[in-house]
């Protein structure tokens, strides 16, 4: 719903009724510019919503709030190149060469530094973003891109269950590459990895999932090597698989070193440690860092969540729209495949993009927004509040679409 953004659908009485408050409106009003000038209620604010413990990702306890997901991985990745300059430095002031030469975008200043990413990600549209991007051409095509390693992600043979060993050496396959770019981008190109970016669901290239097991590995071998790990949260969080945070189902070992969020969250910003907090002030700066507007909107999202207990409908509601899923999938072998999801975050492939694209168009004559992703995958992104009667209204759409 409305590229996986609008967490309580349209005109939800909680929302409206929270923007009619003369309070709120004034907050609206008077956008106070919040790099220089936070209003004095914006410490508690972030307090009592962004940082307050059943909402925020467990063990990260600090947060820079932005203004949408390309601008939060963007921030996310020089508060990372400044943690590992930091590192290097050993505590040490900046030199006069370093200082000099940054200003004309020259080594030492300016360090050649690189972010990993995996193959058909998706992490925005800003230039450094466009870097760790890889799904479509059209997103990156006459744009200048850094020299930056690309690792392979997992790709799945389904049914999962038929296919435990194959997709086991797969994810062996892709951490192999992991550990490989690390030592070629260090020792050959001299192009150290500072941070890895991975999303726990790879959304716009094809909803393509990952074991529990690869991200722990991942973890460790990013660790290993001094990089911090960067979870791209912007369109798995917010609750749509059944937790808050999707990364929250791979029980890591510890908490990611930074993830990013936006879009169901109303506002940008990335959740970090305490490590990556830089020591020196406008690091990491610019004019509204966030909306306070966005806040109310999010406040409100979160009560809802909470009293409506939406994580556990969608978790109920995902389990059934999976499950009728499968039965479609043995009755119509020949036009889905793969069928899999967490929570309503739920996706199926067709043979070809183009019988992908005529089955979005016919569901779309009936009502039924869907999306495609990726070359073949058919995305569900409906809000949290859809319930095993919408499920209906969709699974009766599709089912007609596939008689077809």
């Amino acid at each position: 719903m409305q590229i996986s953004s609008m967490p309580l659908g349209y005109n939800h009485p909680a929302m409206l009724e929270a923007l009619a408050d003369p309070v709120n409106q004034r907050i609206i009003a008077n956008r106070p510019a919040l790099g220089v000038f936070p209003g004095k209620d914006w410490p508690n604010r972030l307090k009592n919503i962004l940082l307050k413990k059943e909402f925020a990702p467990p063990g990260l306890t600090h947060i820079t709030t932005m203004m949408c997901g390309s601008c939060s991985n963007e921030n996310a990745f020089k508060n990372i190149f400044i943690w590992y300059a930091e590192k290097q430095r050993q505590g040490a002031s900046f030199t006069k060469e370093e200082v000099e030469s940054c200003m004309m975008n020259q080594f030492p200043g300016s360090p050649r530094y690189s972010i990993m990413s995996f193959k058909g990600s998706f992490h925005g549209r800003t230039l450094a973003c466009l870097s760790t991007t890889h799904s479509k051409y059209i997103h990156k095509m006459d744009i200048p891109a850094f020299d930056w390693p690309i690792a392979s992600f997992p790709e799945y043979k389904y049914p999962l269950e038929e296919n435990v060993r194959e997709n086991k050496q797969e994810d062996k396959r892709c951490l192999a590459e992991v550990e490989e770019l690390f030592e070629k981008y260090k020792n050959e190109k001299k192009i150290p990895v500072a941070g890895v970016i991975i999303e726990p669901i790879q959304a716009e290239g094809g909803d393509n999932h990952a074991s529990a097991e690869f991200f722990q590995e991942l973890q460790r071998v990013t660790r290993k090597h001094g990089a911090a790990l960067l979870i791209d949260e912007v369109q798995t969080g917010g609750g749509p698989t059944g937790k808050m945070w999707c990364h929250e189902h791979f029980n890591l070992d510890s908490p990611p070193d930074v993830m990013t969020f936006s879009k169901k969250m109303q506002l940008g910003g990335y959740y970090h440690s305490g490590d990556l907090k830089p020591k020196l002030s406008y690091r990491v700066f610019n004019t509204w860092m966030g909306d306070p507007s966005k806040i109310i909107l999010l406040e409100t999202i979160l009560e809802t969540i909470k009293k409506e207990n939406l994580l556990d409908r969608v978790t109920r509601v995902g389990d059934y729209i999976l499950k009728h899923l499968m039965n479609m999938q043995k009755e119509h072998s020949e036009i889905i495949s793969a069928v899999r999801g967490r929570g309503t975050f739920i996706a199926f492939n067709c043979p070809t993009s183009e019988i992908r694209d005529n089955v979005v168009k016919k569901l779309a004559t009936r009502g039924i927004q869907t999306g495609g992703c990726g070359n073949q995958a058919i995305r569900l992104r409906p809000a949290l509040t859809f319930t095993e009667r919408h499920a209906d209204i969709f699974l009766d759409a599709l089912r007609s679409v596939l008689k077809q």
